[in-house]
Order: C-alpha cells, then sequence, then structure tokens
C-alpha cells in the first residue's frame, strides 16, 4: 500500500514569472531586428544575455525559492532551446497578465503548491531585480494578513493631462509606483484574480486584484533600479547598469595570492 507524502505545515515561496506578452511598446535595435527576426521584449539581449535570464539569475540566488515558473504563451519555442533545471516552464499563457497569472497559479496548484503558499509574482521586463530585494519583500511579508508589493514613492510632481497639455496637478504625497515582484498567498491571489476575470475588470497587477476584493497590500520601499524595460531607451540604462554591476563585482572580488617561487623569499628582508 502506498501513502502519500504529508504535507508541509511550513507556508512555502514560489516564484512567477509571466512571459507571455509582446511588449510592443519597446523597439529595442538589437542583433536579432537587425536580422529581420522580432524578438518579444523579454527575449532581447541585454548586456549579451536575454532579458529574461537576468530576471530568472536573480531568483535562482534566493534560497527560500522553493522553485520558479515561467509561464509562455503557447507555441513559444524560446525556453526549448535554453534547457534549465534552475525554473520550470509552462506554456499556459492567456489574453492578459490576469489570465497568464491565473492560468500560472493553476499550474502551481496542481503540481503541489498548496493554497497558504506564498507566490512572487514578478514582471520579466524587470531585469534589475536584485536577490537583496527579494528577501526583502519576502522579509517584510510573510507574516502579514495579506502580502505586499515592492513600491517606490513618486518623486516627481505629477500632471494630469488632455489633448497633449496640462489639465490638473495632482498631489503626489500619497502616490507609490507599483514594481514587482508582488507576494501573495496562492489561494486568496487565485480567488482575487478569478473574480476579475469573471467580472471582466482590467488588473494590471496582482495588488490591483487584491485590493478590487478588499485587501490591502503592503507598500515595501523597493529601488528606483528595478525599472520596467518598457520603452527604447530602457535598454540602453538597464544595459549600463547591468555592466556597472558587473565591473563592481569583479573589483571587489578576491584574488588569489601569488605563489612565491622557490627562490625568492616569502617575506621582504628586514
Amino acid at each position: 500500500m502506498t501513502t502519500n507524502s504529508p504535507k508541509s505545515l511550513i507556508p512555502r515561496f514560489f516564484a512567477l514569472i509571466p512571459c507571455a506578452g509582446q511588449g510592443t511598446r519597446a523597439i529595442a535595435e538589437s542583433a536579432a531586428q537587425q536580422a529581420g527576426t522580432t524578438l518579444p521584449k523579454q527575449y532581447q539581449p541585454i548586456a549579451g544575455i536575454p532579458m529574461v535570464q537576468h530576471t530568472l539569475q536573480a531568483f535562482s540566488q534566493v534560497p527560500r525559492i522553493a522553485s520558479c515558473l515561467v509561464v509562455i504563451a503557447p507555441g513559444d519555442n524560446f525556453f526549448s532551446q535554453q534547457p534549465s533545471t534552475a525554473y520550470e516552464v509552462a506554456a499556459c499563457g492567456g489574453a492578459s497578465r490576469a489570465a497568464t497569472v491565473l492560468n500560472g497559479l493553476s499550474q502551481l496548484a496542481s503540481t503541489g503548491a498548496e493554497p497558504d503558499d506564498w507566490v512572487l509574482v514578478h514582471d520579466a521586463a524587470r531585469c534589475l531585480i536584485t536577490p537583496a530585494l527579494i528577501e526583502q519583500l519576502i522579509d517584510a511579508c510573510y507574516c502579514d494578513p495579506v502580502g505586499g508589493l515592492l513600491a517606490q514613492p513618486v518623486p516627481d510632481t505629477l500632471k494630469q493631462g488632455k489633448d497633449g497639455r496640462v489639465l490638473a496637478t495632482v498631489d503626489r504625497v500619497d502616490k507609490w509606483l507599483a514594481q514587482t515582484p508582488q507576494m501573495f498567498r496562492l489561494g486568496a491571489l487565485r480567488q482575487a484574480l478569478q473574480m476579475a476575470v469573471t467580472l471582466g475588470e482590467a488588473v494590471t497587477d496582482e495588488a490591483s486584484a487584491m485590493d478590487a476584493v478588499g485587501l490591502a497590500p503592503k507598500l515595501v520601499r523597493g529601488s528606483a533600479h528595478n525599472f520596467k524595460v518598457t520603452y527604447p531607451e530602457d535598454f540602453l540604462l538597464a544595459e549600463a547598469l547591468i555592466q556597472c554591476r558587473s565591473a563592481h563585482t569583479t573589483a571587489n572580488s578576491p584574488v588569489a595570492p601569488t605563489k612565491a617561487s622557490p627562490d625568492e623569499p616569502r617575506h621582504a628582508p628586514v
């Protein structure tokens, strides 16, 4: 007689990366375009690596993440050419972000994730996310009854526009720029997104689905570097920041001591 493995009583952390969009606003000058091939934004190279791979590298360095699921559009063959054991791929992307995330949550549930487990949903195009920011969000939210998201207070004066002219100045005091990851319990997020899809409500992120059902996600201070690559100039900025990080890491790497030859003294003579 076989017995089922006992369920974990400690909630786990899963990452979900929606990767089914086309990124039509981001038209970068990439080698792929020059060759006549149009790649979705998340697959275009930044610092020589597809954008989404920078994102996945950050999550792979967070030990508390039990697994990472990338949700792609049906027929997308990008990941078949880049096999990896660091993440799972599911071709169940939907027509909208909400549908894609909802399908991803169903996939996680079908492979053993529990309703009380935490899911961190992150934009593939926020390729400058760091393991430290992911850990910061987990630390701030794992005891919270709702969950939360990384966000930045709005630093600039906000204008409401109409027909290319200023209509009004908007008070920025309590305004935040939403970022990702956004971290919620699988069961609660699934219900909130299902309600939004059923009612035909447009939700642009997971937090908006949660507050639509009367919950108040926690705001966790993020970083200005954690921006979403959206417009052509964003590619240049992201590449410059990634190269700067790489140079800083190389400069601070420990240098192995040079071995002295048998004929050389190990210490300078006194």
